[in-house]
């Protein structure tokens, strides 16, 4: 697929960044969420709307179903069709970035959850600053943890890392379910957007599920495992994802300008 059109690369880091968002109906607590509509269009098309406003790279929609990537064109979007069959979103993201940069012409990638109708542009700006230090393979984004609910909710992950001395990137240690780490002093909820460096997202996607990902069901521990470092860096609020029709009714406020824009 040429990229005839895409945006020039991020120069302020020199990076060479591409944005895929994957993307399937299938869902448990909320069926065909991507299609669902929200200020009359689409959220899939939101999430799109907002990698694009980040200014970034190219974006592509990995997509299971044919009604998502239909949805995508018709606003001018690039979409591809992926198995149906993966397990995860990042294997979506790797076998759509086959055929959309074959040559590997973008050297990092950001995968950006379909369900972040709301997330800020800056934040996948920020998501790219742990590679500017070699010695992180991937890249995330942590928000401090403000109210009891999100502390102790198994729906939020939480990430054990500590910023000293100013420190906007620190390192990831782990990631957890439960709250983390114990006693007095701030802790971390994890935000689901990842920038991975081309061959670390290779690497990543061909190592075999890991003890503590199975326990935890939190795939980025198979990287920690395989002695990858994962860069955290800081935000001020999490997003929240779409997953209930709470959830989507809240996104519906916010796009509206009932509550404003996360």
């Amino acid at each position: 697929m040429a990229s005839t059109g895409f945006p020039a690369p991020y120069r302020d880091t020199g990076m060479n960044p591409i944005v895929v968002i994957p993307s399937r109906m299938a869902s448990t607590r909320l069926p065909g969420k991507p299609l669902a509509q929200i200020a009359g269009r689409p959220m899939i098309v939101h999430v799109l709307e907002r990698a694009r406003e980040a200014g970034l790279g190219p974006v592509v929609v990995a997509c299971a179903e044919a009604e998502i990537a239909r949805a995508v064109e018709a606003e001018g979007g690039v979409a591809v069709i992926t198995d149906p069959t993966l397990p995860r979103g990042t294997d979506r993201v790797h076998a759509a970035l086959r055929v959309a940069d074959p040559g590997k012409r973008h050297d990092v990638v950001i995968n950006l959850q379909g369900d972040l109708p709301t997330i800020p542009p800056a934040y996948l700006r920020a998501v790219l600053a742990p590679l500017a230090d070699p010695r992180y393979a991937i890249g995330t984004l942590v928000a401090p943890i403000i109210t009891d609910w999100e502390r102790d909710a198994p729906s939020v992950v939480k990430a054990a890392c500590a910023f000293e001395d100013g420190q906007e990137v620190a390192p990831a240690l782990y990631f957890s379910r439960v709250a983390i780490p114990a006693n007095d002093g701030p802790r971390w909820h994890h935000v689901g957007i990842y920038s991975f460096r081309r061959d670390a997202l290779d690497r990543f996607v061909g190592l075999p599920e890991s003890p503590l990902e199975r326990r935890e069901a939190l795939e980025q521990l198979r990287a920690l495992e395989a002695g990858m470092r994962i860069g955290c860096a800081r935000v001020e609020k999490a997003p929240y994802g779409v997953d209930t029709p709470a959830d989507l009714e809240r996104a519906r406020r916010e796009l509206t300008g009932e509550g404003g824009r996360a």
